[in-house]
Order: structure tokens, then sequence, then C-alpha cells
């Protein structure tokens, strides 16, 4: 990355081909980041569903854990199975508070001779002090900081990785390998963010801009900013970290109870033992929680967005709107939004607060278009199968 004076906005090592690419730069989590190049937020979300988008996610944390108690240390802060995490396999997995809030969400990769985490870029300092105070001596942290991290997403991205990488052809959902990619030595996922099959390509700083010249310079490949990422992850009913999830939302409220590893739940191997699991494991147990998570899709087309209080058909308040927008594939308007457990059956109809109307919405089962995530070709694949 580039580090700039104090109070400054980062550049990830992609920055000055962004702007040789047209992208509109925006402020990101600390970063300057493109949020749409020449095509438009709404073309470049339509190509990524129909060919192949790739995305600049270096603003993401990328750091490894090592030493043979990394993943005994790391299962005290996670409501994960990473003991028995397999060799080239990534699991989904969420930091978790003392009152079973989630403080982050994130990926954790097996590759042998160490962990290796992708946290987000918003809580990317909060995330390695977290890790440091907790994981002790006995675990070495490296923070991958000259490191960029790219994501090939939609349909073609399995031919075209198969075409630059052929290692890459027999990979399925949540496999990670270290390979060459055009001669460069990169770690390469077969997952993303946007409900599509595709990759993760984690690249070193110094050769990231030619192999993404490389990448885009193939016919299925568009450059793809923030915008239409957004965009593709909530019609693929992904939850976005610090709007549809928080430090006071438990994973029972925010519907991520698949989340909860089997061998960590109040029957399991290794029940407990991680940051806040009395309360977690009791919400899971008894299912009581005040509120929850709700995919909604409304009428006509006007969007319904971030912060929209949410009421039912007697006029009372029952909750709010975390993410928003209108979903090109879907042809609706979209939302995800938390209200009171009465109002989470699919088909109940809420009305949304904007601009002091109420427009009529649904609660929709999530995710609003199909998730194509690749796991064989006899099997279909969703988010949940990630344990």
């Amino acid at each position: 990355m580039t580090r700039m004076a104090a109070g400054a906005l980062l550049k990830t090592p992609l920055y000055d081909l962004h702007l040789e690419l047209g992208g509109k730069m925006v402020p990101f989590a600390g970063y300057e980041m493109p949020v749409q190049y020449p095509l438009g937020v709404m073309k470049e979300h339509l190509h990524t569903r129909d060919k192949a988008g790739l995305f600049d996610v270096s603003h993401m944390g990328q750091l490894t854990l090592s030493g043979p108690c990394s993943a005994a240390a790391l299962e005290a802060l996670v409501p994960v199975d990473m003991i028995d995490l397999p060799q080239g396999k990534q699991r989904y997995a969420l930091f978790t508070n003392a009152e079973g809030g989630i403080l982050d969400d994130l990926m954790v990769t097996n590759y042998g001779d160490c962990l290796y985490l992708v946290v987000n870029a918003a809580c990317k300092a909060q995330d390695i002090a977290h890790l440091k105070g907790n994981l002790g001596d006995e675990v070495t942290m490296q923070l991958l900081d000259n490191r960029a991290l790219v994501a090939l997403q939609g349909p073609a991205a399995a031919m075209v990785m198969a075409r630059l990488a052929p290692d890459t052809a027999g990979m399925v959902f949540m496999d990670s390998r270290g390979m060459s990619l055009l001669g460069v030595d990169c770690f390469v996922s077969r997952s993303g963010y946007t409900g599509e099959d595709g990759f993760e390509i984690s690249i070193p700083a110094a050769e990231a801009e030619a192999v993404v010249r490389e990448l885009i310079a193939q016919d299925e490949v568009e450059p793809i900013g923030l915008g239409a990422r957004d965009s593709l992850r909530l019609e693929s009913g992904l939850c976005l970290y610090g709007h549809d999830l928080d430090a006071t939302t438990t994973p029972m409220e925010a519907s991520l109870i698949w989340a909860v590893s089997k061998a960590r739940r109040s029957d399991g191997v290794r029940p407990g033992g991680f940051v806040g699991a009395d309360l977690v494991l009791e919400q899971i147990a008894t299912q009581q929680v005040s509120r929850k998570r709700v995919g909604l899709i409304g009428e006509g087309r006007a969007p319904v967005r971030e912060g929209a209080k949410l009421f039912n058909g007697e006029g009372n308040a029952v909750g709010n709107v975390t993410s928003g927008t209108f979903g090109p594939s879907v042809g609706a308007p979209i939302a995800m939004a938390y209200v009171t457990p009465d109002c989470a059956a699919l088909g109940t109809e809420l009305f949304a607060e904007v601009r002091g109307k109420r427009l009529p919405m649904r609660v929709s089962k999530m995710p609003f278009v199909p998730q194509r995530y690749f796991r064989g070709y006899a099997h279909t694949s969703s988010i949940g199968d990630a344990e």
C-alpha cells in the first residue's frame, strides 16, 4: 500500500491504473477507491452477472497466523471450527465480543504452515489489536501490507482463470491454493462477494498492476467499482460490516447461525469456548431475539436506502433498513433490514418511510438472485454451505 501523511487517504497498488481506466475515485475505509468506471454502475453490475468483473479489494487487511497453537488460539475468538479446517480450505468466521456482538466478519484459510486471514478494511486496525491482545506469545502474526488483493467474479471467471492459471481448473467453492498466475506467486481462493462463481487473488504489490492489466485484457473482463460491488452483494444477501452487522448485533439476530460451526455449539465436540459464547449459544437454543435480519422487496422503482424506518400495517415502527438499493438483476428495489420477530415471516407487508411517504415492501427470502458458487458439477451452492 502507498502510505500518506497522517489523516490523508491511502492508495492501493492499483491506484494509478484506476485513474488510467477512468475510475471515479472516492474515499472508502481510509483509501481512495474507484466507485465506478466509464461503463457506469448499472452496466458494471450486469456485466459481472453475465461475464466477469475485476474488483480491487486491496484495502482489505491480509495477515497470517503461524505457530502450532494458531488454530486453537483463533478458536477462542470466533465461534468457528478452526482446528479441523482442512488444509487448502477457506471458512467464513466472526469475531465476537463479550455480549455476543459481531466485531467483524472475516475469511480464514488453512495453508498448512499458517492461517491466512482477510479482514474488513474499516476494521483492520481494530482486528489487528484484538488479535495481538488475545492470541498469546506462541502465535506469530504477520501483516501482509505488501500485497494487493483483487476479485475476479462472474460466470466467465473460471474460463479466464483456467486460461491464465490452469491449476485453478480443479478448484471448487472455498478452495484456496498458492499458485503461479502469469509467472507471479499468488494466493488464490475460489470465493467472492457477489454471489457469482469467482476467485480472490492475493498478489505481491510490485507485480499487481502487471497481473491486473493482463486480467482486464481478457475479452470477458471489465474493471468494476465499489458501486456495483455493493449492489451485487446485496442482491446475493451478503452482509456489509458496519451496516448490516455491528458490535451490537449477534449471529442469531443477523440470521448467521450457520456460521457458528457445529463443533462449537452446545452439543458439539468443543462447545463454547469463544468470546460471548454463553449468550450466542443461549440464543441459538431458545431462538429468542428481539430483532431479526430480513430481506425486503419493494414495489415500483424507488430505492429504499439505509436508515429508512419501517412500519407495519397499523402504523407502528417495527425496524430499520440497513442496506438498500435498486437491484439491477432483480428489477426492483431491494433491502436488508432488522425487524421485530413478529414481522419477519416471508410475505409480511411493511412500509418504508422515504421522504415523508410510506412505500410498501414485502419480506422476501435471501438471496434475491440465485447464488452460483461452484461446488462441482453435481452440486449447487449457497454461502451457508461454507462451513
